[in-house]
């Protein structure tokens, strides 16, 4: 059985030591490639007359290569004539050229131009320029290929994009005409990379029921099954069940699994996704076995089924298992996809509570966490809500502030004049924890049920779904919702179109998801204010930042109602009313609808003006001892910097920043590093893992962008950031997915590897549950887990005319500083909208400015200063100086929204 094994492992080897017919190299940057592309095909010229004529079987992925311009050079440099082409395809060319003299010949075959923003750039490719051969240019071959380079190793298209020819291809499927299709085991260090063609190595190594691998004990190992379907496949499975030695010795099927099929959402719940493979196209199938640390070295047997179609095939897998043990996984070289299993991972995902917040506390029907209390009405919805933060912010306050003027409540109205009498029963608490509490409640009526399920967390997140039944069939000429506020405690309000600043005493608003990212408003005070949104149980986060009108918000089959729903929110006497209706509807016996909501009670904590004094940022990277001499306590470094060059991909250069990061902590500085999820670095090692799994991680989208993606991705991709300067391409993050459970184990690696103090988030593609995890790994062992947030102004079309603070408010409590730069005008906007939309200050934050490096006086009124580093004219080292002459530090700020503030007195000067 050992032989076996050896034999078989040996053939295994054997084959993929079978040479390529062409040798593919590593231009080293050679050439510009934004002139002459990517790739390159070395001929030589051996012949006699002024005629070459090379054959190039180059295997091409991209479609249509005959559309694409051919630029030859000679070894100087020089242009050199295209005489004629045929034979022109994917597979190989016949190109006949002008030779002056012999020796090498560089035929470039993918030029491209770069049109666009420089940061959002469209390769096109140049058109063909060649026509036929005349007949007398038709010389046998004398100019042989010797090698195909590409511009350096990242653009290789060596060996799984080089595609196996039509003829290769119809004799595979003729040989196995009777399946519905064929698996290809493949190593993990080969990420399959194309889906429309096979690659040529498959072809070389031929169809194989075995694969052989190697692992240490403890790593995170995976490889990968390539399906290719003969016919329309659905559902493709992996099952699989222990591995075992010949000793009897157990890895158990617990520690595998297919990603493709099986795992762990970002938000903890078990995850299904149905494969599906359309006939002729390669569907990769990634295995990972978690190999626990405790495995007995040796070789490991055992058997992988894959299922479609009522069909079956088996791979037969052979494990050695070495004796060393790997303490971190193998997690440190993420290029051999040992990072692959933080897809499935529930790191932080236990609601424990986070600093500065305290545990939730329950009396009654009261419930009390920091600063505030919620009450719960019989019928499960809120009662009152009360905070309890002076007007400064900077303390507590004995006396509550009362949010509501009554409880929350519905009205279903049958005709205008009568409504759904509604009797409530079972509410109860079904849960206490200190960071959440739950419970439930019915209310019935003639015709409906609503079965309500509540939740608080410790920060004053507070969640409702509320299912409605029909018992009956039952018309409505409305349905509204309402929440009563006390007048004095709704001075201002921001979203639903309306910048933030002082409330209107009427505003009208209606569903509009095709253009807007509108489902929430905030109102309030600074010291009391309550957020709301209004979602049913298919909401799914859009797209943000430019990309909104690619994947907008779901109209709300409930509140929406076919665009009929709206707000209408308008002062009645003491109170001020948030009508939430959503026009006549018709309910069927049996027919649900979720009439679901969020609130946000504001403020989060009080202003923690020390920190604000105290951590000086200094936005760029540099020699860490002219930052300190600048006074600046705090360096962030952004992406496209020596020690953090590909964009939310901080893993490759880690010693490079591990050492910078070392030498500002000797030098008492703390260091924070760019890394969100919007978008991906196409230098992410697991790219080609990502793609296998459709459109869950990467947005669908029309393609395009820098040449890189168009020729290594094809198609379905949304082309996002770019760097000129080194070649980062980004592609969009396709919204809540399993990248967060990665993005989570990542950034505790770097806190436990790197020693980060913080990231800088540059706006944010996820939501809150990502936002506690990654607070919770960033602060842990008393880290100092520093987050700041910023983002351009989000009020214009492509954004969906949002408002910055209303789209990531849920995220407000877990920041400790906001940004919000690009377009933001300092001068003529009113002091209201600096408090509200730009300060962070009714939410117990404080925040710095960007646009045109901010106005220094009406900054420093919310305690905000340009941020030192970002632009040559941004400079608040003189407001440092006086903050620091002053002894800023422990003083009490009072700001003009203070009922005792002196500035009042001057306030109209500003």
């Amino acid at each position: 059985m050992t032989f076996k094994f050896i034999f078989i492992c040996l053939l295994c080897f054997a084959s993929s030591l079978n040479a390529q017919t062409l040798k593919y190299t590593n231009g080293n940057n050679q050439w510009n490639a934004d002139s002459l592309g990517n790739h390159r095909v070395i001929v030589l010229y051996n012949g006699s007359g002024r005629v070459a004529h090379t054959k190039i079987d180059w295997r091409r992925r991209d479609e249509h290569p005959e559309n694409k311009k051919l630029i030859i050079k000679d070894a100087n440099g020089n242009d050199v004539k295209v005489l004629g082409v045929e034979n022109f395809n994917r597979e190989s060319a016949d190109i006949y050229f002008e030779a002056t003299n012999r020796g090498k010949y560089f035929v470039y075959y993918l030029p491209y131009k770069n049109e666009g923003r420089s940061n959002y750039p469209k390769g096109v490719y140049l058109k063909a320029n060649y026509t036929a051969p005349n007949k007398s240019n038709k010389v046998p071959v004398n100019s042989p290929v010797l090698e195909i380079q590409s511009v350096d190793a990242f653009n290789s298209f060596y060996p799984m994009e080089v595609i196996a020819t039509a003829k290769e291809t119809v004799a595979l499927k003729s040989k196995y005409a009777a399946t519905s299709f064929i698996v290809f085991p493949e190593d993990r260090m080969y990420p399959i990379k194309m889906q429309n063609d096979l690659p040529y190595r498959w072809i070389q190594k031929g169809v194989s029921k075995s694969f052989c691998g190697s692992a240490n004990r403890g790593e995170n190992y995976a490889f990968q099954l390539g399906i290719y379907a003969l016919k329309n496949l659905q559902n493709v499975k992996v099952t699989f069940g222990d591995l075992r030695t010949l000793k009897g010795k157990v890895i158990p099927s617990k520690f595998i699994n297919c990603l493709n099929t099986n795992g762990t959402s970002y938000n903890n719940k078990p995850l299904t996704q149905v494969v599906n493979v359309a006939a002729g196209k390669v569907q990769p199938m990634w295995i990972t076995i978690d190999i626990p640390s405790t495995t007995t070295a040796g070789i490991y047997n055992g058997r992988l089924t894959i299922k479609s179609n009522g069909e079956s095939s088996i791979v037969d897998l052979k494990l050695t298992v070495s004796n060393q043990v790997l303490a971190d996984a193998g997690v440190g070289t993420p290029s051999k996809q040992t990072r692959l299993t933080w897809l499935n991972s529930t790191m932080a995902q236990a609601n424990t509570v986070v600093a500065p917040y305290t545990p939730l506390t329950v009396e009654g029907n009261m419930i009390s966490l920091l600063g505030r209390k919620f009450e719960i009405n019989a019928d499960g919805f809120p009662k009152q809500i009360q905070t309890f933060f002076n007007d400064e912010m900077t303390a507590y306050s004995e006396k509550p502030n009362n949010i509501l003027y009554e409880p929350f409540h519905f009205h279903f109205y049958n005709t205008p004049k009568t409504q759904e009498k509604f009797t409530s029963s079972n509410f109860q608490i079904t849960n206490k924890e200190a960071g959440i509490v739950k419970w439930v409640a019915t209310n019935t009526s003639e015709n409906l049920e609503m079965d309500l399920e509540g939740a608080l967390e410790f920060d004053g997140y507070v969640h409702y779904v509320v299912k409605v039944t029909a018992l009956k069939d039952v018309n409505f000429s409305n349905i509204n919702f309402h929440i009563p506020f006390e007048k004095s405690s709704t001075k201002y309000l921001m979203g639903l179109g309306e910048k933030g600043g002082v409330r209107p005493d009427t505003l009208k608003w209606k569903w509009d998801v095709a253009n807007k990212n509108q489902d929430a408003v905030w109102i309030g005070n600074v010291n009391a204010g309550l957020y709301y949104n209004l979602r049913d149980e298919n909401y799914v986060r859009p797209l943000n930042t430019n990309f909104y009108l690619q994947k907008p918000l779901l109209l709300p089959k409930s509140w929406g109602n076919e665009n009929k729903g709206g707000i209408q929110i308008n002062v009645k006497g003491s109170s001020m009313l948030a009508d939430n209706f959503t026009g006549p509807r018709t309910m069927k016996k049996g027919d649900v609808l979720y009439y679901n909501f969020n609130l946000l009670i504001t403020p989060f904590h009080l202003l923690d003006t020390n920190f604000q004094w105290d951590n000086r940022f200094y936005h760029k990277y540099g020699d860490l001892d002219s930052i300190k001499s600048t006074g600046a306590t705090v360096v962030n470094i952004h992406h496209a910097t020596p020690i953090n060059p590909w964009i939310n991909y901080p893993f490759i250069e880690w010693e490079k920043m591990k050492s910078y990061v070392d030498n500002a902590h000797q030098k008492e500085l703390k260091v924070k590093i760019y890394n969100t999820v919007r978008e991906l670095s196409n230098h992410a090692y697991e790219w080609p893992a990502l793609r296998s799994l459709g459109t869950e991680v990467y947005s669908p989208g029309k393609g395009g962008g820098f040449s890189w993606l168009q020729e290594h991705l094809d198609s379905n991709y949304i082309a996002a950031w770019f760097v000129p300067e080194i070649k980062d391409a980004a592609i969009i993050n396709s919204g809540m997915n399993r990248w967060h459970n990665y993005y989570v184990e990542g950034m505790n690696w770097l806190v436990n590897n790197v020693g980060i103090d913080g990231v800088y988030l540059d706006d944010v593609a996820f939501d809150r549950v990502t936002m506690k995890r990654i607070k919770r790994v960033l602060t842990q062992n008393n880290h100092p887990g520093i987050i700041d947030l910023h983002s351009a102004n989000q009020y214009n079309k492509s954004d969906g005319f949002n408002n910055s603070a209303i789209l990531y408010m849920e995220h407000f409590p877990y920041l400790n500083r906001l940004w919000f730069g690009e377009y933001f005008d300092y001068e003529k906007n009113n002091p209201d909208f600096f408090l509200t939309e730009v300060s962070g200050i009714p939410f117990g934050l404080m925040g710095e400015m960007l646009q045109d490096d901010g106005n220094p006086w009406r900054g420093m009124i919310y305690g905000m200063t340009s941020r030192l580093g970002w632009s040559d004219k941004s400079d608040p080292k003189p407001l440092w100086k006086v903050w620091s002459d002053f002894g800023i530090k422990d003083s009490k700020m009072i700001g003009y929204w203070s009922e005792t503030a002196l500035l009042k007195l001057i306030i109209q000067k500003f």
